[in-house]
């Protein structure tokens, strides 16, 4: 609770996953994936509930052994890769409502940005109280590679646009921000009414690229592995 405001923890954790087997609750450095934003939840301590929403009884053992809550699980039509994030929010929602508890707030963070931390979670929140938002969402840096983009034809020949042979720099390149996927927060009431974070008054919490690390693919896994790996070292040593 903050400020007087109780607050959820959405955590969609769905066991069917394409590019990585098992990726929600797959081991990194010892603990399984989704551990580190159920840890980030516990030691943001605000959270009335940290909610794990899965479809298979297997991860809702394993997040209610992590130190979460997983009194339900998913209908089978929001559980495969086609669901739409809307439609978990509002059956966490109106389960959570079902079982006698009722939120001003929910947060929404996916265990696929592991390197996103109690830190960013509280400032995101502090940033909501700021602005009066209705919602907060995530966002990091990007620089647009675009005019690096070629054609390859039939005959495997490779065609570069104009914009390629006038040698744009780097530095001269299109750049902006893009939603990270790792932090969406948004008033309850907000949220019935719009059905989406981009409604009512959304500000952006601004992330680095590096914690922005959402995995994807084996590339991106092992990516935040080594990085979670060496922060770690950096606190021992």
């Amino acid at each position: 609770m903050v400020r007087n405001k109780r607050f959820l923890a959405i955590i969609p954790a769905r066991s069917g996953s394409k590019g990585i087997r098992d990726k929600n609750i797959k081991e990194m450095n010892g603990k399984p994936l989704m551990g580190y934003t159920i840890d980030a939840c516990k030691k943001a301590g605000f959270f009335d509930d940290i909610l794990v929403s899965t479809d298979s009884k297997i991860y809702q053992q394993i997040a209610i052994g992590l130190g979460a809550a997983a009194p339900f699980l998913r209908p089978p039509q929001l559980s495969g890769d086609q669901a739409a994030s809307g439609d978990v929010i509002l059956h966490a929602l109106s389960e959570m409502k079902r079982l006698g508890k009722e939120y001003d707030y929910f947060m929404l963070l996916q265990p696929t940005s592991p390197l996103r931390n109690e830190e960013h979670i509280l400032e995101s929140v502090k940033l909501l109280f700021e602005k009066e938002a209705d919602s907060v969402i995530s966002v990091c840096p990007y620089d647009c590679m675009c005019y690096l983009s070629v054609t390859i034809t039939e005959t495997g020949e490779m065609k570069a646009p104009d914009s390629l042979k006038k040698q744009i720099r780097r530095q001269d390149a299109m750049s902006g921000c893009r939603i990270n996927g790792a932090i969406y927060l948004a008033s309850v009431p907000s949220y019935l009414k719009y059905g989406d974070f981009y409604s009512g008054k959304t500000y952006p919490y601004f992330m680095n690229p590096v914690d922005s690390i959402d995995i994807d693919d084996t590339s991106q896994f092992y990516l935040a592995k080594l990085i979670l790996r060496d922060r770690a070292d950096a606190v021992v040593n």
